[in-house]
């Protein structure tokens, strides 16, 4: 048997520059399903986070006492997505006008946060809030808070949208939401969404 040659790799259409934001905005079950649908996410979990109990778990966040929001962590490849389309999401994603609720759902672990892991990342947020700012009449309450541990949520937790699609709070709260992103972001969303 002959052997051929290789063929030269093609080189990839671009290089990955890996990112990671993050963003509390009520509820972390909306935010999730709105992130697990866009180009470029690599991964989205749900958690915990700015709080000052030593490992908090859903029943004592959801007291309000711990301190921590619900969040999500994102984690994208900003050669495909950039950030600033990770924020629009954000703002699109959830009411950053409202003080410590969304919808029903009261407290400040509810809370509109984004927390930053250095200057940078926080100069970032600062630009980001400003921005969006000029989309609402109403002042943005978003916190731009200094990250702090994380503690990832119950498993039942994670990509909850998708494991309950039947889900009263899926359809009332994040199907609207999801809808907004739909119609304000398509070209970020993949196939499907």
């Amino acid at each position: 048997m002959s052997e051929t040659p290789e063929t030269p790799s093609t080189p990839a259409a671009h290089a990955p520059r890996v990112r990671e934001l993050t963003l509390a905005g009520g509820c972390f079950w909306c935010l999730d399903a709105v992130y697990r649908r866009v180009r470029g996410v690599l991964a989205v979990e749900s958690g915990y986070t700015g709080g000052h109990t030593p490992d908090p778990d859903y029943e004592a966040v959801c007291t309000g006492q711990t301190g921590h929001a619900e969040a999500v962590r994102v984690r994208f490849d900003e050669a495909q997505v950039p950030a600033e389309v990770i924020m629009d999401l954000f703002f699109t994603g959830h009411d950053p006008t409202s003080l410590n609720r969304q919808g029903a759902d009261v407290g400040t672990q509810y809370r509109s946060a984004v927390f930053a892991h250095d200057e940078a990342e926080a100069d970032f947020f600062r630009s980001q809030l400003a921005r969006a700012q000029e989309l609402y009449e109403a002042p943005i309450v978003t916190t731009i808070e200094p990250a702090a541990a994380w503690h990832p949520a119950e498993w039942y937790h994670q990509d909850f949208y998708a494991s309950r699609p039947g889900n009263g709070y899926c359809r009332v709260v994040i199907d609207p939401k999801l809808a907004a992103v739909r119609r304000r972001h398509a070209a970020w969303l993949t196939d499907g969404a």
